[in-house]
């Protein structure tokens, strides 16, 4: 049978009474659980995996799968409205989506989003069809080495995002590296730079720095301007313009193709994905200077690069058993426990499931588009909540998300203190998004650097001896090298000018 007739075939599993009505629970609880900071798509499957339980194994992994990237496209919402990334791989998405809502555009940024992340779902269904099977032969190529060059990329990438100051950005990813590494070794079973508090042993919960930093940041941000009256407009139509659609297509193709493979990496994911596209297209647009001021690129980008990515996860897992980020590693165990073994059999043992579940992905993201674009109206209303009314609400949804992770209160002095670094921060032009990704890479990086020392007997040389990872590591150092010269030019520009005044003052 040819791929396009199990395709097909995938279609009428997929569009069975039953089924769909089990993408539209998916992709709709996903979309809610999304849009409130606390409860990531993993807290979201890992609730609906009891539900699951007694079900058919293919009507169960299309409800799961509905799920996660109905959370992540939730998460734009959260992110745009609020600057309260609910998930991970939408905090590139308020980089640009805030500002844009603080001008008046809410309604723009949204539909956006939603037609951005709905091309680059559709993006990655076609890739997951085409080249889920050979592309799983190169995915298991990436060993430790690859993952710990692929994570300097990323890191890279991104401090580079810092604005002009290089230091500032780097200053952001060392912090963001320290913290991921708080918390007991998980090989040596060590105890790290906890101050011998037991509640800093499982180390610290990335919602606790992405809220506090982001959300409650803005909220101290808009209390310190209250004398100046409000800055946001008012909620304008969704309607794009044909020159609009016209400036966000080619990123959000891009940015596609760019998650989808992004995705296949196991340890990758839609996080990655949309922080490396977002950088991409900052360094490629011919107006990269006004990314972070609402440029609609800034938001297409990297909406497109995570649900590609979402997508592009299922690759290493469904042909490999191999989960590629955490909330595949949950959907793995929910395969599991209903009996399914993933991996290079799943395709000639479980066709149906397979196709199935990517016939019910691209279902999926035509019912989110369908759900979401007549919503976004009643979602953008919420930037004309008076101020009085909105810091409020916006202190209980994180101090809510936060104390649902672990009923802490010492984790609640953990946000409010990562609340105060982020308005320091913004106050002295630090960059947040080097910090957010230092956290999420921070851990990796580490294992995956000991693994590879462990391999070779302690020699660094393996890191540039490989192909692949001395190919990532170059691109790393070269996507520094721009900030890195203009930041000499300008210290040299500042000596010279200093050695003037000096000269001036010596005659005088």
């Amino acid at each position: 049978m040819g791929m396009f007739d199990q395709l097909l075939h995938g279609f009428s599993i997929a569009l069975t009474p039953e089924n769909l009505l089990f993408v539209f629970i998916g992709v709709l609880a996903g979309t809610v659980i999304g849009i409130l900071p606390g409860l990531g798509p993993m807290s979201a499957i890992a609730l609906m995996i009891p539900i699951a339980y007694g079900m058919d194994p293919t009507s169960a992994i299309i409800m799961l799968a509905g799920v996660y990237y109905g959370a992540i496209f939730g998460g734009s919402t959260s992110s745009i409205l609020l600057n309260a990334p609910g998930v991970a791989g939408t905090v590139a998405t308020s980089f640009d989506g805030y500002p844009m809502a603080r001008q008046g555009k809410a309604g723009k940024a949204l539909a956006i989003a939603a037609l951005s992340s709905f091309v680059g779902g559709t993006v990655g269904v076609i890739g997951l069809m085409a080249i889920a099977p050979s592309l799983a032969s190169f995915a298991v190529s990436f060993g430790p080495v690859e993952y710990f060059a692929l994570m300097i990329l990323g890191l890279t990438a991104v401090v580079t995002l810092g604005g002009r100051n290089l230091v500032k950005g780097l200053v952001s990813a060392v912090v963001g590296v320290m913290i991921a590494l708080v918390g007991i070794d998980s090989q040596t079973a060590i105890v790290r730079y906890t101050f011998d508090l037991p509640e800093l042993y499982e180390g610290v919960e990335f919602l606790i720095v992405a809220l506090g930093v982001f959300a409650l940041a803005e909220v101290l941000v808009m209390l310190n301007r209250r004398g100046e009256g409000g800055a946001r407009g008012g909620v304008t139509s969704l309607r794009l313009s044909g020159r609009e659609l016209g400036r966000i297509t080619p990123p959000t193709l891009r940015s596609s193709v760019l998650g989808f493979f992004t995705g296949v990496l196991p340890g990758a994911g839609a996080t990655v994905a949309s922080f490396l596209s977002y950088s991409m297209e900052k360094k490629l647009a011919r107006d990269g200077a006004t990314f972070g001021k609402g440029n609609p690129k800034g938001v297409a980008a990297p909406e497109a690069a995570n649900n590609a990515a979402a997508v592009g996860s299922f690759v290493p897992l469904m042909t490999l058993g191999v989960p590629g980020s955490g909330t595949t590693a949950i959907l793995l165990g929910a395969l599991l426990v209903l009996g399914v073994q993933p991996g290079p059999m799943m395709l000639t043992d479980n066709p149906d499931m397979f196709w199935g579940v990517v016939a019910s992905m691209y279902v999926g993201s035509v019912v989110l588009l369908v759900l979401n674009l007549p919503l976004i109206p009643v979602f953008a209303k919420v930037l004309n909540t008076p101020k009085a009314v909105l810091v409020p609400l916006v202190v209980v949804f994180c101090v809510v998300g936060v104390y649902g992770l672990s009923f802490s209160v010492f984790d609640l002095g953990l946000l409010a203190a990562f609340g105060a670094i982020g308005f320091l921060m913004r106050r002295n032009d630090f960059p947040a998004a080097p910090l957010i990704l230092g956290l999420i890479l921070g851990g990796l990086m580490e294992t995956n650097m000991r693994r590879a020392l462990q391999i070779s007997g302690g020699d660094w040389s393996v890191f540039v001896s490989g192909p692949i990872s001395a190919s990532l590591l170059a691109l790393a150092l070269l996507s520094v090298t721009p900030a890195l010269v203009r930041a000499l030019r300008g210290h040299g520009r500042a000596n010279r000018s200093g050695e003037r005044e000096r000269a001036g003052s010596a005659k005088d």
